[in-house]
């Protein structure tokens, strides 16, 4: 499976991919979508598409501070889970994170998602969890 990261121009296709996968969790921890706060974020983050012979299949957000580099959104759609898609964005994020120099890759997560397992598996560990939350890192070697 050929899988590219391409810089994201379609603000549509991130929103309803986000929207439809965090979904759930939004409706059960009872968070309203904050349509103001992904307008902002959408020019602060680094938002690529991720790509399977040309064709969408999710997305991958990025920011970073002096300390570490932040997964802000990793989603794929549900049809292509499982496939790898999802160790292949990190992959991703590691090697940017590297290349400008950066020690720590950092991500939230809710506690009760599933990819918790696909972070652990990636390195990431937990280092709080509030609420809902789990704060996860992993070093960038």
């Amino acid at each position: 499976m050929n899988i590219q990261f391409r810089k994201a121009t379609d603000k549509y296709f991130t929103e309803k991919l986000i929207r439809e996968n965090m979904g759930p969790y939004y409706k059960e921890l009872r968070i309203d979508w904050d349509q103001d706060l992904f307008d902002k974020n959408w020019d602060a983050f680094e938002n690529y598409i991720l790509l399977v012979d040309f064709k969408p299949v999710g997305v991958l957000r990025l920011s970073h501070d002096h300390f570490a580099y932040y997964i802000r959104d990793l989603q794929v759609d549900h049809r292509w889970q499982s496939k790898g898609i999802g160790t292949k964005a990190i992959e991703y994020a590691v090697e940017i994170a590297r290349n400008r120099r950066f020690k720590l890759l950092r991500l939230r997560v809710f506690r009760t998602n599933p990819a918790v397992s696909l972070y652990e598996r990636m390195g990431f560990r937990i280092r709080k969890t509030e609420d809902e939350t789990h704060y996860m890192e992993r070093k960038v070697c």
